[in-house]
């Protein structure tokens, strides 16, 4: 009689854990799923210009930033990885194509003309961003992609705040 309960018991707590991990698969298509995808491309679009920026930049603010942007981008992708990861996304290895024409236009420029297309560049990306991680930390239907989005918005508010005062100096306006 033991070992047909602990069987029966095994055996719904395998059910259980099999239904839970399925719950926690999200769709491809769903925006949630999107969300994710895009933002690891961006991460990664912004550790790599983040490190063109070390080496490229002739302004010192303009390296700190970009030296900022791999710290805190590194530690971002890291966070979405575990959560891609827990929802059964399969992250890309590479930038997607937008990205991708992003770092090769930028890294064909040096110097203060390098500086300024960047700094302009990272004001419109975390525009972007921003308005993105508050649509997804209210409507998100995942409760960890909601997590990780109200989580994370506070430092891009604070990076997009970062890119502009450098843009500004940098007589870059908007």
């Amino acid at each position: 009689m033991y070992r047909v309960v602990t069987a029966a018991l095994a055996a719904t707590l395998l059910a259980f854990g099999l239904a839970k991990a399925q719950a926690d698969d999200l769709k491809k298509d769903s925006p949630d799923a999107k969300f994710i995808t895009e933002a690891a491309s961006g991460g990664t679009l912004e550790v790599m210009l983040g490190k063109l920026a070390s080496e490229r930049s002739t302004n010192t603010d303009v390296k700190q930033f970009g030296e900022r942007m791999v710290t805190d981008h590194t530690k971002a992708n890291k966070e979405l990885e575990k959560v891609a990861e827990k929802k059964g996304i399969k992250l890309p290895k590479d930038l997607d194509k937008k990205h991708q024409e992003v770092y090769d236009m930028l890294s064909k420029l040096k110097g203060a003309e390098f500086d300024r297309a960047y700094m302009k560049h990272m004001v419109k990306d975390h525009e972007e961003d921003v308005n993105e991680f508050r649509k997804i930390s209210k409507d998100a239907k995942d409760d960890d992609v909601k997590t990780f989005a109200t989580k994370t918005l506070p430092v891009v508010e604070e990076h997009l705040k970062m890119a502009k005062d450098i843009n500004n100096k940098l007589g870059g306006g908007k």
